[in-house]
């Protein structure tokens, strides 16, 4: 069983669905051709997420029959992703969902028509400049991280053939404006908030630069900033990690013979399959200038900026990433090294539960296009627990001090600045009281280890320095310097009543071996 066999005219496909695996239920070669002719949608950045989820997507789209348009990927960074997992498979791919309860679920992904190199060195430049030129391209849109949209004074100073991607992807709109200034829309699909701002300031600031040198006319910046081009917002989750040793060998055992690992020279971890959680979320901004592929056929959910941001904020500021931060400080004190193990925990799973369900909840403005209920429960249930998620709770408790005041700054002041009873705030309480034990770098057992990554770790961890544990008589004074920052919390924590008690929370935590088991849960199982 190989991906290419798909593409046989003598291709039987009795063995492949016998053993679960989901074939497109569309002409292949006519919507290559359709697409060729007519595109569009060009995806910048070829990863395992692209595959996984917005191709994937598109190729829901397609099996429905309502729609007979691929996408057109673009790799900026990494180009032998191009020529090792797109080219050998006809840029075929296998989607593999890693369920909760240990299943995978098996979807053969054809929905890309063309891969290309995004660099001026290579063919497919050429091909990309045809395509930007095309009245018929919609929507180009990316997944290359947060730091993809960054640029620097030397690539600025290069003119007019960049390195960075936000300025390629300039120099191709350039393209596009001198082919009758036609519409299109600049879709970011990275998990960054307002990324839709974050890929307009790159890119501005490549046509900014190049009209101040007089390489381009002033018309150029106007057409970017006039609204024939436009930069929506979306809430892009989805968790897709390295390819994973079991779907390895379940696919192996399968007879699918397209599973060996790839590792580029520039470390990117990929192969013919990719595999991600089961659950996902796309919510996008509907802000389209020259239409778009229909993909709410595949699930993506269209609706107003406000709403996305009302998304964001909500999976932001309650339904995962506080959950996460507090498995994390606790997880590293207790001795865990994997988020789904920490869930089998009675202690911490109960933690989590109350601090989405019950604390932060409260504040929480439901989108209504996603329920908060529904989203935290997924969490729980499905995504944390998920055995196929190798998630530590070290990586996460990395750059922590740049978290916390989002994570949970925000609940905090709106139930201040709305005179919210803060008597219903017990386990964010505990949660920020456990960063004064983690910054200690001592384990619930006694035994030290490395406090994650943080650019705060060292001048956090001098506040706390004075303190010992298992001394309940000590000078705890330390802590009004550590409660008190703004920075760090979002809010003073006296400022709003909660010092005090976060302090007394502390103390707990620091009685000696055992003390943050003990405490942790006291405090889940006090209500």
């Amino acid at each position: 069983m190989k991906l290419n066999d798909i593409l046989s005219a003598s291709f039987n496909s009795a063995e492949w669905e016998a053993k679960g695996y989901l074939l497109p239920q569309f002409d292949i070669k006519a919507v290559a051709e359709k697409t060729h002719a007519n595109p569009t949608w060009v995806h910048f950045g070829g990863g395992n997420i692209f595959r996984a989820f917005p191709a994937a997507i598109l190729n829901d789209a397609l099996n429905t029959g309502k729609y007979d348009r691929g996408v057109i990927v673009a790799e900026t960074f990494d180009y032998e992703v191009i020529d090792k997992a797109y080219a050998p498979y006809n840029n075929l791919s296998l989607a593999v969902s890693l369920c909760s309860d240990g299943n995978i679920e098996k979807k053969v992904i054809a929905s890309v028509t063309e891969a290309l190199k995004a660099d001026y060195q290579f063919a497919d430049w050429q091909r990309l400049v045809e395509i930007f030129r095309n009245p018929s391209l919609q929507m180009i849109s990316f997944t290359i991280t947060e730091k993809g949209y960054t640029y620097n004074e030397a690539d600025l100073a290069r003119g007019l053939q960049p390195v960075f991607a936000m300025g390629k992807v300039c120099a191709l709109l350039l393209e596009r404006f001198r082919a009758g200034a036609l519409p299109l829309t600049v879709q970011s699909m990275d998990n960054c908030s307002h990324n839709g701002d974050k890929v307009k300031a790159g890119i501005l600031a490549y046509a900014e630069r190049w009209t101040a040198d007089g390489l381009v006319p002033a018309e150029f910046l106007d057409y970017l900033k006039g609204g024939a081009v436009t930069y929506p917002w979306s809430m892009i989750d989805k968790i897709t990690p390295r390819p994973h040793s079991k779907v390895k060998e379940l696919l192996a055992a399968d007879g699918f013979e397209d599973n060996d690992y790839i590792e580029t020279e520039k470390h990117t971890f990929t192969a013919p399959f990719v595999n991600a959680e089961e659950v996902q979320y796309l919510v996008i901004e509907d802000n389209y200038t020259n239409g778009r592929p229909p993909l709410e056929l595949g699930g993506t959910l269209y609706t107003t900026r406000e709403i996305v941001d009302q998304v964001e904020t909500m999976k932001v500021t309650t339904c995962l990433n506080p959950l996460h931060t507090a498995m994390s400080i606790y997880g590293c004190m207790l001795d865990y090294t994997l988020i789904s193990a920490e869930m089998a925990d009675d202690d911490l799973r109960s933690f989590i539960q109350k601090i989405g369900y019950i604390e932060a909840m409260p504040v929480v403005t439901d989108p209504g296009v996603l329920n908060p209920y529904e989203f935290i429960g997924d969490v729980i249930n499905k995504r944390l627990p998920n055995p196929f998620m190798p998630d530590a709770p070290q990586r996460i408790a990395c750059d922590t001090s740049q978290k916390l005041p989002i994570r949970f700054g925000e609940t905090l002041r709106k139930y201040h600045e709305r005179g919210l009873d803060k008597k219903n705030l017990v386990l964010i309480p505990l949660t920020l009281a456990g960063y004064a034990r983690y910054l200690k770098g001592v384990k619930d057992n006694g035994e030290t280890f490395e406090p994650s990554p943080d650019p705060m770790l060292a001048e956090l961890q001098a506040i706390v320095a004075p303190l010992e544990i298992g001394r309940p008589d000590q000078d705890w004074s330390c802590l009004r310097s550590l409660y008190s920052r703004k920075d760090v919390f979002g809010v003073d924590l006296y400022e709003i009543g909660l010092g005090a008690q976060v302090e007394g929370m502390v103390k707990e935590l620091y009685a000696g071996p055992g003390a943050v088991r003990a405490t942790l849960h006291k405090y889940t199982h006090a209500r």
